[in-house]
Formats: structure tokens, C-alpha cells, sequence
């Protein structure tokens, strides 16, 4: 199989391939995944060498469990348990947090939003450089529970297979950090 034809093979059968021998299928999926882990990482970790770190924890961790992955379906949902085991793993490591990381262009690593006037990109900068900061200020179970669910999507019974919470736990931690984000970002919404 060519590379070419993998670039629009969806995740399901890049496994399989991957799965049967192919190994330019495993190089894809981590390509693709890659920017969405770090992405995740960024609004759960203030320093930006940890968020590399732990992204790259997650890949080696994908690269060696995906041969015994038996249900490719479920991928998204088995990422993102690794994501979060990866997190608080990190977290028991260096159970001594860091301070922020005070150079803006490491700690946000803000994407571009395209085809805005420079204005509206500082704008936009600015607004998701201080939701950033109220995620981070969160507790990390709260954190956690708040971004699995507002910027992964995820159903509140994922989240608490993932966290091995129950679902009323999963429901208080969104609603209380909600309520702190809410509270925190109320004079700019």
C-alpha cells in the first residue's frame, strides 16, 4: 500500500493495516495524531516542555500497544485513556508543580486562526490565551474531566471509563469547573 492512499484512510483501517504488517499505516495515524494530543496536552500542562514530553510518551505508548488493540473502533476513546493515564502518570512524577512558564510563545503555542485581519488574530490570541490560563489554574481532575468533554467531545460515560470515575463524579467535576471557569473568565464573557 503507497502512502499516497493512506493519507485518506481512516483511523479504523490504518489500524488494520498497521495491524497486518504495514508500517507506513502506524507513521500515518501518529502523524495525524500527534498535533490533537499536543493540542490537549497544551491546556492541560503549564510548561510547555512537559506538554512535548508527554506527547510523545502518548505516541510511543500508541506505537506499542496498537498491535494488541482489539477492537480498532474503539480507538479515540483508547487514545484518549492513554492521554489521561499519561497526565496524571507525569503529574505522580513530578508531583512538585512548576511554575508558569512566562515566554508566551512556548507556554500557548496558539494556532493561527486563518483568514482573520491581524486585529482579530491578536483578539483571538488574547481570549485563548486567558481561557488557557483559567484551564490550567483548574485542579488536575477537574481539568481533565472539563477538557475531555468540551474539546474532545467525549459523552460523560467515556469520561468516567477513562478516569475510572463513576458518572456522578464525572458530572460534579464538569459542573464544579464550569462554575470556576465561569467564575474565573466572568469579566471577559
Amino acid at each position: 500500500m503507497s502512502r499516497i492512499s493512506l493519507k485518506k484512510t481512516d483511523f479504523v483501517n490504518l489500524i488494520i493495516y498497521y495491524q497486518k504488517g504495514e508500517i507506513s499505516a502506524l507513521e500515518e495515524l501518529l502523524k495525524r495524531i500527534q498535533k490533537n494530543v499536543y493540542t490537549m496536552f497544551s491546556y492541560l500542562a503549564r510548561d510547555s516542555q512537559d506538554v512535548s514530553d508527554m506527547t510523545q510518551e502518548v505516541l510511543i505508548r500508541v506505537a506499542k500497544g496498537l498491535k494488541s488493540l482489539n477492537e480498532p473502533s474503539n480507538f479515540k476513546s483508547w487514545l484518549n485513556h492513554i492521554v489521561t493515564n499519561v497526565f496524571f502518570d507525569f503529574g505522580r512524577k513530578n508531583s512538585a508543580e512548576k511554575n508558569i512558564d512566562h515566554d508566551e510563545d512556548k507556554l500557548l503555542a496558539l494556532r493561527d486562526k486563518i483568514g482573520c485581519e491581524p486585529g482579530e488574530k491578536c483578539l483571538f490570541s488574547e481570549i485563548d490565551r486567558i481561557i488557557k490560563m483559567a484551564l490550567i489554574n483548574l485542579p488536575k481532575n477537574l481539568r481533565i474531566a472539563i477538557i475531555l468533554r468540551e474539546y474532545e467531545g467525549l459523552s460523560y460515560e467515556d469520561i468516567s471509563k477513562i478516569t475510572n470515575t463513576t458518572l456522578g463524579t464525572v458530572k460534579s467535576r464538569i459542573s464544579r469547573a464550569r462554575l470556576k471557569l465561569q467564575n474565573e473568565l466572568k469579566d471577559f464573557i
